[in-house]
């Protein structure tokens, strides 16, 4: 990009967006324009030349001379993860879409990582979310240098007397009974008395829960089943 600042031709510059959405401009050093519309960027010089006691009045224009490529990573949960080549508008169910999809472990909960501003940004989406939504609203339309990561979908765990013991993915408010199903249901000598839940608190500590065929589980719960005694 070209900048120029009217009636200043020493403060005349030619120069590249950094990978961190940043420029090195006279005076005022590092300014963080990534993600910013010309006309925006344009102000935020001038504000700074201005406040900074640089000029009286600094009237700032900016000549985009050259498109870089525009690159997103995708990683975690997806079926090819890696860096990928937009051009125009988009989005992250499009860049999911490039990345083959969300794969078997995946969850519903992606993080976008990017510069918004000037500044870090972190935003968590959710996919279901995006996809029950009328207008596809909470899509997130993504920017070069972003990173998107898929979460891994939280588990469960059941053992004991049931007919599949093992780790599970965990939907959204699964009962006990749910996770009793899914584990392929009780053995012959199982009993859905005594149902017990290993679950860590805050502090990581294992605590031992009496537990209801409508108990809803959390990420990481352990289903013990008892063997019946009778």
């Amino acid at each position: 990009m070209k900048i120029s600042v009217f009636g200043n031709p020493d403060l005349n510059l030619e120069t590249q967006v950094s990978d961190a959405g940043d420029i090195t401009f006279p005076l005022i050093g590092n300014v963080g324009v990534g993600g910013l519309p010309v006309a925006d960027a344009e102000k935020k010089i001038s504000a700074l030349l201005t406040q900074g006691g640089f000029l009286r009045k600094a009237q700032v224009n900016i000549l985009v001379t050259k498109v870089q490529s525009q690159m997103v990573s995708v990683l975690g949960q997806v079926l090819h993860p890696g860096r990928y080549v937009i051009s125009g508008q988009r989005k992250v169910t499009d860049m999911l879409a490039m990345a083959g999809g969300v794969g078997p472990d995946g969850g519903d909960t992606v993080t976008v990582i990017g510069m918004r501003n000037g500044q870090s940004s972190k935003q968590v989406i959710n996919l279901a979310q995006i996809v029950h939504s009328p207008e596809m609203t909470p899509d997130l339309e993504l920017r070069n240098g972003d990173t998107v990561y898929v979460d891994r979908a939280p588990k469960f765990y059941i053992y004991g007397e049931v007919q599949h013991p093992g780790g599970y993915r965990l939907e959204a408010d699964m009962t006990v009974l749910q996770a009793l199903s899914v584990g392929g249901g009780l053995t012959p000598r199982g009993t859905e008395r005594g149902l017990r839940i290993k679950r860590r608190d805050a502090s990581g500590n294992l605590q031992m829960i009496d537990a209801k065929n409508n108990t809803v589980l959390k990420a990481d719960d352990i289903v013990y089943v008892k063997e019946s005694l009778f």
